[in-house]
């Protein structure tokens, strides 16, 4: 399903790509991006000037920025890892290892030190590693000289002010402040990767300075400032908010347990706040039609939103026996089963079969409004 908000311009357009969280439902971004680059010459430079993204959209941000001089390539490398991804690959998944850190985090409790603390249901500590071995931060500056790419921006929350922070990297930007949300320039490093994708409760917070930070998504009140800030006229949006009403998922619960109610919390906090920054966007963007954007100090956005057609919850049951014993054991204990309707299988769900599916979705829905997409991008003329 698509929103789109389009206004005329003569001008050349900077095109802006945001990237929304979601956990492993970020496979499903990738594979709209690969219906866009099946439609480009293979050494077409990326039509995004910006990228700009968060949680687990913000890694899939960094890979396409390191490759900025040739889409192509970066959605292929990118691809390659979601469709061949292992949940041990992003967080400890045997049972030694996840009891072990449970039972850390629970000793911790009673110690007087705080230092090694275990603060989280899951170690994320293979996916630094996996982003270590892959992600080259030194591409995204070469590609910034030389012109491919105007800026990056990942967002992150701060446990400490409760401020939404997006990092970014650019050779001409500057840093902004706004209520609850700043933007700050810097090299961008893994750990900014980490942080961003901390999802509450489940990862543990990442210290960057003398600041915790969490998932971009938890303060994020304005999701397409970053992309704003950073200069764009056009903002492609891939998001990962399922249908409202999907054939393939059975009748609610009557009684919604705590597992049913913490997969609408994660769902509220990866989805609500974009909603609403994409209204405020419209009432500006009408505002503008009767009065002139240099009085009223502000300009026109247009933006095309892309969410998904199928119910990620409803293909995440399918593959439920695929995610290791251990976490199927610990989801147990949550109340949550295959035939569950809670959200939270689909944000930790890293393994193949389910990343696949998703990747299969995203193109198609890609390619079911690819004349939109390409229209939108000025990339069909």
């Amino acid at each position: 399903m698509i929103f789109s908000n389009s206004f005329h311009s003569q001008a050349p357009s900077k095109n802006a790509l945001i990237l929304t969280g979601g956990g492993a439902r970020a496979a499903y971004q990738i594979g709209v991006l690969k219906a866009i680059a099946s439609q480009l010459p293979r050494n077409q430079k990326s039509p995004f000037k910006v990228i700009c993204g968060t949680s687990a959209g913000a890694i899939n941000a960094v890979s396409m920025a390191c490759y900025a001089s040739c889409f192509h390539l970066g959605v292929k490398k990118t691809e390659w890892v979601w469709k061949n991804f292992k949940t041990s690959q992003v967080y400890d998944c045997n049972w030694l290892n996840v009891f072990g850190y449970l039972a850390k985090n629970y000793i911790s409790k009673y110690q007087k030190s705080q230092i090694n603390r275990a603060t989280s249901l899951l170690n994320n500590h293979p996916l630094s590693v996996l982003l270590s071995e892959l992600v080259d931060f030194k591409r995204i500056d070469r590609n910034i000289l030389s012109g491919h790419l105007d800026a990056i921006s990942i967002s992150a929350s701060s446990y400490t002010d409760g401020d939404s922070i997006s990092f970014f990297q650019s050779s001409h930007s500057d840093e902004w402040r706004r209520a609850k949300r700043r933007g700050v320039k810097t090299v961008l490093t893994s750990r900014h990767l980490m942080a961003s994708a901390a999802i509450p409760l489940v990862f543990p917070c990442v210290k960057i300075g003398d600041q915790f930070f969490g998932d971009g998504s938890i303060h994020q009140l304005s999701p397409l400032s970053p992309a704003i800030h950073l200069g764009a006229d056009k903002i492609l949006i891939i998001g990962v908010e399922q249908p409202k009403l999907d054939n393939h998922i059975k009748d609610p619960e009557f009684h919604p347990n705590s597992a049913t109610i913490t997969g609408h919390l994660l769902d509220t906090i990866f989805t609500d706040s974009l909603n609403a920054d994409i209204e405020r966007m419209n009432r500006i963007n009408a505002t503008l039609d009767h009065t002139s954007e240099q009085k009223a100090g502000l300009k026109k956005v247009e933006s095309l939103l892309i969410n998904p057609s199928r119910s990620f919850n409803a293909i995440a049951s399918k593959h439920y026996h695929s995610m290791p014993s251990a976490i199927r054991f610990l989801l147990r204990i949550a109340g949550i089963t295959a035939d569950s309707e809670s959200a939270l299988i689909s944000y930790l769900m890293f393994e193949k079969p389910f990343t696949r599916e998703l990747i299969e979705l995203g193109y198609q829905d890609g390619l079911d409004r690819i004349d939109e997409i390409l229209t939108f991008l000025e990339l069909n003329h």
